[in-house]
């Protein structure tokens, strides 16, 4: 694939490492409007419960498309399929077994059925369109189970993405992008509108699940925004990207964020969004191998993006305990009592993420991850060099409960 006439491979990126932990930040905010942390039916709870619908599912499509985007980006020929899969799994699994463990202990063990927690520690949980499976021990991680598909089929993607030639590049990311688009009508035509989640004040009130789950979690749905991010990868690295500003870009996603708001939850989810989001991403890359700087890139953000997937995966254990200790309280929390909670249980998260990237991550990489021969002293994975998407994204990115 093309880099001379485009955008230099090795070029750190990162805006697009400080963008991750701005989407794993709104997978928390959603959580937290969903996590009973502030008291039902008020005030409070139904304008977080409005401001949020578009939150988790926006972090979620870009994460996946960020995923497809640098692993892309950041791909050398000649890498066998088994060293591109071990770095990948490397990257992701040393934190899932930790956080699935965690939350074992903290509260799934004693309401999950053997089978369900084995599916769920396999990353297989996704396949499955019953959510006590999918969003099952620690809900997160169904995203997880996307990816593993993703990395696995990334290696034969690969060369078929090469293989369009640049002037087409263009049509494909339209095409991919418009089936994204009408997936919700697709669903709506081939799959049942009940059974549907029940009324509990939330945005999937009577929402069919076979539905969303086919939108929003069927990792065979979900790959394509992975081939989007695929894709503008290749656009920006063929010189073929049309210069829009990533400001710009990022007030076109901050609109389609408020337009999901409006719009059935089906089409929340990724269609809404997914046309700014690849935008988006493209325009930051654009913008740091250019020679730009964004307010993304920051050594702060930087950092908190190099933490995300850990934060990502660890947050809704948080949230989960923090909403059974206000349950057996015996009384709701006030306002000012529920903010005051949800930024402890903000501060507990980032804690624990940063100790899971600089103890678990970044070791594991540098001992399993590294590519063979003389360049295995590249930057570990998650690095600014070439930031590794978290969801979560989504590297791993998602909602266990949007």
């Amino acid at each position: 694939m093309e880099s001379a006439a485009g955008a230099p491979r090795n070029h750190r990126l990162d805006s697009l490492t400080g963008a991750r932990f701005v989407a794993a930040g709104l997978v928390f905010l959603c959580h937290i409007a969903t996590g009973g942390l502030f008291a039902a039916g008020s005030g409070a709870a139904d304008g977080l419960m409005t401001a949020t619908k578009t939150a988790g599912t926006i972090g979620v499509s870009f994460f996946f498309v960020l995923s497809g985007f640098v692993l892309t980006w950041s791909a050398r020929p000649g890498e066998s399929y088994g060293s591109m899969l071990r770095r990948r799994l490397v990257k992701i699994l040393p934190n899932h077994v930790v956080t699935f463990a965690l939350a074992m202990v903290v509260y799934a063990a004693a309401a999950t059925p053997l089978g369900t927690a084995v599916l769920n520690l396999l990353l297989l949980q996704s396949w499955s369109s019953d959510p006590a499976v999918f969003l099952s021990v620690n809900g997160a991680s169904w995203s997880l189970s996307c990816e593993l598909l993703f990395y696995a089929l990334f290696p034969v993607l690969l060369p078929l993405v090469g293989r369009i030639r640049s002037v087409r590049l263009w049509w494909w990311a339209a095409g991919v992008a418009a089936a994204v688009m009408v997936l919700p009508l697709v669903a709506s035509g081939l799959l049942p509108q009940s059974p549907a989640f029940p009324a509990m004040g939330s945005w999937l009130d009577g929402v069919s699940i076979e539905r969303l789950w086919f939108v929003y979690i069927f990792p065979l749905t979900r790959l394509l925004e992975f081939v989007l991010g695929m894709l503008m990868a290749r656009i920006v690295l063929s010189g073929r990207w049309i210069g829009l500003n990533a400001a710009w870009a990022a007030l076109l996603t901050a609109v389609a964020y408020v337009v999901g708001i409006y719009t059935p939850m089906l089409f929340t989810v990724a269609a809404v969004t997914v046309v700014p989001l690849a935008l988006f991403t493209a325009a930051l890359a654009a913008t740091d191998a250019a020679g730009g700087r964004t307010i993304l890139a920051g050594p702060v953000t930087r950092r908190l993006g190099e933490a995300s997937f850990a934060f990502y995966l660890v947050h809704g254990i948080v949230l989960a305990y923090a909403g059974e200790q206000i349950a057996g309280a015996g009384r709701p929390l006030t306002t000012l009592e529920s903010v005051l909670v949800s930024l402890l249980a903000l501060a507990v998260s980032l804690g624990l993420a940063l100790a899971m990237y600089h103890w678990i991550e970044t070791p594991a990489t540098r001992h399993w991850g590294r590519r063979p021969g003389p360049r295995a002293a590249a930057a570990p994975s998650g690095s600014a060099a070439v930031p590794e998407p978290s969801p979560g994204r989504t590297d791993e990115g998602a909602s266990p409960r949007a």
